[in-house]
């Protein structure tokens, strides 16, 4: 799979003409593995509640999209207005809220 197109800064990736904010770039390659496992996971629990028409479902796996996607720097404050120490509690407390590792530890 090829990488996205990027806007010249490298802060936003652009799909189909649409700019979506990139994943921050300081995220170690095991966290960013980590979250995206845990984003693409709910995703799917959301398409299967919405199949089975379970509201509270659809609702959870919502919760845990935007907790992987914070993680990634994707949502809340962009990553480029926060410093190291910052984008690090960021994705340590998404990896914590998703039930991957304990806060604190990177």
């Amino acid at each position: 799979m090829s990488e996205p197109e990027r806007t010249p800064d490298g802060r936003y990736i652009v799909v189909r003409g649409r700019r979506w904010r990139a994943t921050d770039p300081t995220i170690p390659d095991d966290v960013r593995s980590a979250l995206q496992q845990h984003l693409g996971k709910a995703r799917a629990e959301v398409g299967a509640g919405r199949r089975t028409g379970d509201d509270d479902r659809v609702a959870a796996a919502r919760t845990r999209v935007s907790a992987a996607k914070h993680g990634l720097g994707e949502r809340g404050t962009p990553w480029w207005d926060l410093d190291d120490d910052a984008r690090r509690e960021r994705w340590e407390t998404a990896l914590h809220d998703l039930g991957d590792r304990p806060a604190g530890s990177s």
